[in-house]
């Protein structure tokens, strides 16, 4: 019989993320996920639940999480239940769950779920932000003045490291077409 083994989460950071390395040099960050849920009582009494989750996420977007995020920062992470077992100073067996991260995003605006430095909503949620001079992060959509048309541009968040480009083929040879049109999705 298959079996699946699949984790997706959405929530904030409840530390910040620990970067270390190890001996082969290869980045490794730890951080913590707390989910909350909701719900009311049979005796007609709001709860809340909440649920901390301790991640792992190795390679080079381990540095990536230990950079951009920090205590308090919305993430959405995907990807495995995994089972940590050790023995205790005292003699005992211990184990805990963990989340290995496969992947992750970013969520909410560049100041962290549409909030300014100050803790105070952003008014426009950071689509109305110029781009940098000379290059940088940024950009978005830039409300055009009264009587011209609208400019169409790429948003990109704030504080995200540019995507890596596409990877060579050694040999010279034609590469596979890894082009994503959002036009492709069926609903």
């Amino acid at each position: 019989m298959s079996s699946y083994n699949r984790i997706i989460l959405l929530g904030n950071m409840t530390r910040d993320p620990q970067l270390s390395y190890l001996p082969s040099g290869m980045p490794v960050v730890d951080f913590g996920i707390a989910t909350n849920r909701k719900w009311t009582g049979q005796d007609g009494q709001q709860r809340d639940e909440i649920c901390f989750v301790d991640c792992r996420l190795f390679g080079k977007r381990a540095e990536v999480v230990q950079r951009y995020f920090k205590k308090g920062n919305p993430i959405f992470v995907e990807g495995r239940l995994t089972l940590d077992s050790w023995t205790a100073q005292d003699g005992t067996k211990k184990s805990k769950h963990r989340v290995s991260v496969d992947n992750f995003e970013f969520v909410g605006g560049a100041q962290g779920g549409g909030q300014s430095s100050g803790g105070q909503p952003a008014d426009d949620g950071g689509y109305n932000r110029q781009a940098p001079q000379g290059g940088g992060y940024g950009g978005g959509y830039n409300a055009p003045a009264a009587g011209q048309q609208p400019q169409q541009q790429q948003y990109r968040p704030q504080n995200v490291p540019p995507m890596a480009p596409p990877m060579q083929d050694p040999s010279g040879g034609p590469q596979a077409d890894d082009s994503f049109d959002p036009d492709d999705i069926p609903f």
